[in-house]
């Protein structure tokens, strides 16, 4: 069951060392919204490597010729007043929130209610599965935010396979980070 809980380590997948997130360097228009983003997966973190490499040299952010990226380790403790929300399941609720979180005005009434959390957890909705999540947007399973669209999108996610994410939105929801180091992990 997915669950924050004090002592929790979290990794973050980058091609640079994070040692104090920066709320103001983060991308619109993820998951849960705008922030830094964890996962409980050292597995999941170093996959992501790939994703972040290929973004930062595209922006000339990084060297092109740089091969490796860093997994940064946080421990998660948390912080009286920090107001948290888990997703448990991949389920409507979820989804609504993710695509509401991607796609401007869809499902403002969800994007609005989540705006009053500090940090968001939930299922990874990943690189694999953009396809299934943009043919829900665009109507191939009927209409948005329908019941039969909602349960044939995900079913088609396989949701016992996603992994975790856990978005941190808010400086208060940095605060329940503690920074543990980082590793260099080399890509071929």
């Amino acid at each position: 069951m997915l669950q924050l809980y004090d002592g929790m380590p979290l990794y973050h997948g980058s091609y640079c060392e994070v040692k104090e997130p920066d709320l103001a360097k983060c991308a619109d228009f993820k998951d849960f919204g705008k922030g830094f983003y964890l996962t409980s997966s050292e597995e999941q973190a170093k996959d992501f490597i790939n994703t972040s490499l290929k973004k930062a040299k595209a922006q000339g952010i990084i060297d092109g010729e740089q091969a490796y990226g860093v997994i940064s380790s946080f421990v998660y403790h948390p912080v009286r007043g920090t107001a948290e929300y888990v997703y448990r399941d991949a389920d409507a609720a979820w989804l609504h929130c993710v695509v509401g979180h991607r796609k401007a005005n869809t499902f403002p009434d969800v994007v609005e209610k989540m705006k009053k959390y500090d940090v968001i957890a939930g299922k990874i909705a990943n690189d694999a599965t953009n396809v299934t999540i943009l043919a829900y947007l665009v109507g191939v399973y009927g209409t948005v935010g329908s019941e039969e669209a909602d349960r044939l999108c995900i079913g088609r996610l396989i949701p016992e396979r996603l992994k975790d994410q856990f978005c941190f939105r808010s400086e208060r929801g940095l605060q329940c980070l503690s920074f543990e180091g980082s590793e260099r992990i080399w890509k071929n």
